[in-house]
């Protein structure tokens, strides 16, 4: 093994209830039912960053990001009473950038002056779509003026950093409308869109009963004459559903796509630390369903030690996702292997041109971002590990590689824009 170093820590706080869970959503959200107890929560919440505290003890936190559900539920003190506790536990940066996820239509009339005062930097609003068919459809609580109202209250709010999510392939929908749906987040002046295919995932209402959803081939058509459109406006496609203006990247999310470390608290929430003198990377899980969370003992969460078989994998799962890239150098410092074990499956992918090389490193071509799904497979694990951890098979899981299928990204993300 090479040596294994500290990459930047992030934090992550869940907050699990939304005023309606939407039909396509598989995130851990629940209908919220009665008044919202904040105070409970946020207590435990504290509770839960002071058990972790200790294992992160003299790393700055670079990063913060309140997700759901639908945090902007909670009102501004409670925000900021979380960020209190996350500066009395943790080394908060200076400059920590602090993104708070909201709901056009759960936010109250001037507050997001007060969740800046509480010290958020940036929000990620979800307004999904500008068409309000297409809202009842998707189960949305808020309309197309709501998002507009909420926009224009950002940047009264000084808060220009911004988020809009966006959704494409909708049902029904035709190239116009996606194309509407951006020309309209454009005029509101966003910093960063995130721009995701509605997706039917497992155990969703969607994935019951499917609506009318465009074909692949229309879907396609959407995402690239969006991506031009963006392109067009000035904004860069740095991942592979996330586009921004000239150094408005969330810095967040770039730290999971370079394998970074992140606390995890709230409801279900995920961690990821690395321990370079034990040579660990440990994956952590909080009770998933509310009730449970608040009756647990602080530090009563899920721990898994991810083995080297997988680092390659799970490496690739989010470097993979930057238009950019990755230097190996990157790579051995993350995952403490070394980039010989590596190099042939990249060389490999880079001959079919699935992959580029750069000065440092490689990154996805085009024909890899739309099919990285299939690109991944090379990295997965077998059983029993092939030399170097990783699979050195051409198969991929579920299709012959000869009929490549591309990644379509989904609704939401893997790290909740």
């Amino acid at each position: 093994m090479a040596v294994l170093l500290t990459p930047p820590l992030s934090l992550y706080v869940h907050f699990p209830w939304c005023v309606r869970k939407c039909p396509y959503c598989d995130f851990n959200s629940y209908t919220l039912q009665g008044e919202l107890a904040a105070d409970p929560y946020v207590a435990r919440l504290a509770r839960d960053l002071e058990a972790q505290a200790r294992q992160v003890a003299g790393r700055s936190v670079v990063s913060v990001f309140f997700g759901g559900g639908t945090p902007s539920l909670f009102p501004p003190e409670a925000i900021a009473r979380v960020l209190g506790a996350a500066r009395a536990q943790l080394t908060l940066a200076a400059d920590a950038e602090v993104t708070l996820e909201a709901n056009p239509g759960a936010i109250e009339r001037g507050a997001f002056r007060e969740y800046r005062a509480a010290g958020v930097t940036r929000v990620s609003l979800g307004a999904q779509s500008f068409d309000a068919q297409a809202l009842m459809a998707l189960g949305r609580i808020h309309s197309p003026a709501e998002t507009r109202r909420a926009a224009e209250e950002l940047h009264a709010a000084g808060l220009v950093n911004f988020n809009l999510d966006l959704m494409y392939a909708l049902p029904g929908q035709e190239r116009a409308g996606a194309l509407r749906d951006v020309a309209e987040a454009l005029a509101l002046a966003p910093a960063h869109l995130s721009h995701y295919q509605l997706t039917l995932e497992p155990g969703t209402v969607f994935a019951a009963r499917p609506p009318p959803l465009p074909d692949d081939d229309e879907a396609a058509a959407q995402l690239e004459e969006c991506a031009a459109r963006l392109a067009a406006a000035g904004f860069g496609h740095y991942e592979v559903s996330a586009y921004a203006r000239p150094g408005r990247q969330c810095r967040h999310n770039l730290n999971y796509w370079s394998f970074g470390d992140y606390l995890g608290v709230g409801a279900g929430a995920h961690g990821k630390l690395t321990f370079p003198a034990r040579g660990e990377i440990v994956r952590t899980v909080q009770p998933r369903e509310p009730r449970r969370y608040l009756a647990a003992a602080p530090g009563e969460l899920t721990r898994s030690t991810v083995s080297p078989g997988e680092l390659p994998f799970e490496f690739m799962l989010n470097a993979l996702r930057l238009t950019a890239g990755f230097a190996l150098e990157e790579f051995v410092g993350r995952t403490g292997i070394a980039s010989s074990r590596i190099t042939p499956t990249l060389e490999r992918l880079r001959a079919r041109g699935l992959l580029e090389r750069t000065a440092e490193g490689y990154r996805p071509s085009e024909l890899g971002l739309r099919f990285l799904n299939d690109l991944l497979t090379d990295f997965v694990p077998e059983r029993p590990e092939m030399p170097g951890g990783f699979a050195l098979s051409t198969a991929p899981a579920g299709g012959a590689r000869d009929s490549l299928r591309p990644l379509f990204t989904g609704t939401g993300g893997a790290v909740g824009e």
